[in-house]
């Protein structure tokens, strides 16, 4: 990652070829307002269009290439209107994750100042494990973990391994070692006893490595209501795949919007920034989608890149996109579903200015100041 950067772009269905444009425009403006080499985006067929062009919501062309690339942006995907058989097949996000062993699904919850969050001050993270648990389509080697013994009798197995568990637990660990120090793991053991009751007990396990986090634990009914009464008083939280998918929308709304939830879907080596809302067809071609969520996801991203690479100015670029985005919010413009009357493009444009400002203000501060001790405190700054 010394050189120039390739980043995969999938722009998918609905408002996802609004969106994904927009979180590229934040993102070349932070590249050039840190110095990054350029980046070159490697536009791949998926979704819709490609069953038309490719025959496959996700062609093995499009796989192939993103085993060659360290990380892509994703857009959202409205599999559910796809024409047999492709709609009942696995869904592009969960094609993807699987073929790639994106394992660890990261989704903040952060209330912005001006927006309308149901619980004000709330700041946190769910780690949710992305392979197995009670998502059937992603639990199996193959097929799709459902199958009808006869027309009136469904059935789906979840799968809860120690492996998996120990991953993401110490992905949720580690993270919140960089937080506020405070884990709690989510399951339901009390009826679900041996399956999510190994989940509980091996993140347990895990948290005995780290004395320094706090650790409690809930089952899912009970975390929703904490959620609704006191989302401000999580930091990080842990669970397996479907739990953790309810608990992100619900925290992503808590916080002021779906629009607003971003995420990053990794592995040890390569990483997906997708908007953990879906594609909204409704308002796609509209121009009105909150595109915040996914300009959110392209910076957690950039902090994957740079803490693989220990290239502190893909992390000083994902800063740069997060107070772009807060500050524009702050000003009053936002889209509608955070009260605002911003279009996609306008917010995104926006968002874009800020950062080129800000890059502006640290150079003229290097300038003037160009002793290490000065840079130093430029950066922290940021």
């Amino acid at each position: 990652m010394t050189g120039g950067h390739r980043l995969g772009l999938l722009a998918g269905d609905g408002i996802g070829p609004e969106i994904v444009p927009a979180a590229v425009q934040c993102v070349d403006a932070a590249a050039r307002a840190v110095g990054l080499p350029s980046i070159e985006w490697v536009e791949l067929p998926l979704g819709r269009t490609a069953i038309d062009t490719h025959g496959a919501a996700v062609p093995a062309e499009t796989l192939a290439a993103l085993d060659g690339l360290e990380a892509w942006l994703l857009g959202p995907h409205d599999s559910v209107s796809y024409p047999e058989p492709h709609r009942s097949q696995l869904n592009p996000s969960g094609t993807i994750r699987k073929h790639a062993g994106l394992f660890a699904n990261i989704r903040p919850a952060k209330s912005f100042a001006g927006s309308r969050a149901v619980v004000p001050g709330t700041d946190l993270v769910i780690v949710r494990e992305n392979t197995e648990g009670f998502y059937a389509d992603r639990n199996t080697y193959a097929g799709t973990g459902e199958f009808m013994p006869t027309p009136d009798v469904a059935i789906a197995h979840g799968i809860i391994t120690r492996a998996a568990t120990e991953k993401i637990a110490e992905a949720a660990f580690e993270l919140a070692m960089q937080r506020r120090k405070h884990v709690t793991i989510v399951h339901k053991a009390n009826v679900l006893m041996l399956t999510t009751g190994l989940f509980r007990d091996v993140c347990r396990e895990v948290a005995a490595r780290y004395p320094e986090v706090t650790v409690d634990d809930f089952h899912i009914d009970a975390m929703t209501v904490h959620l609704v009464r006191r989302a401000n008083e999580f930091d990080v939280i842990v669970t397996e795949n479907m739990f953790g998918d309810i608990l992100s929308d619900l925290s992503g709304e808590l916080a002021g919007s779906l629009g607003i939830a971003p995420s990053v879907n990794s592995s040890l080596t390569q990483a997906m920034a997708q908007a953990a809302h879906g594609s909204a067809p409704d308002i796609a071609g509209r121009d009105i989608a909150n595109p915040i969520a996914m300009i959110l996801s392209s910076a957690m991203l950039l902090e994957w890149l740079g803490a693989r690479h220990d290239d502190e100015r893909l992390i000083r670029a994902a800063a740069l996109i997060r107070a772009g985005v807060d500050r524009t919010v702050a000003s009053g413009t936002a889209t509608g579903d955070l009260g605002g009357t911003a279009s996609t493009s306008a917010f995104a444009a926006a968002v874009a200015s800020a950062i080129d400002s800000a890059g502006l203000d640290h150079a003229s501060a290097s300038t003037q100041d160009p002793s290490p001790q000065g840079a130093s405190t430029t950066g922290a700054q940021e």
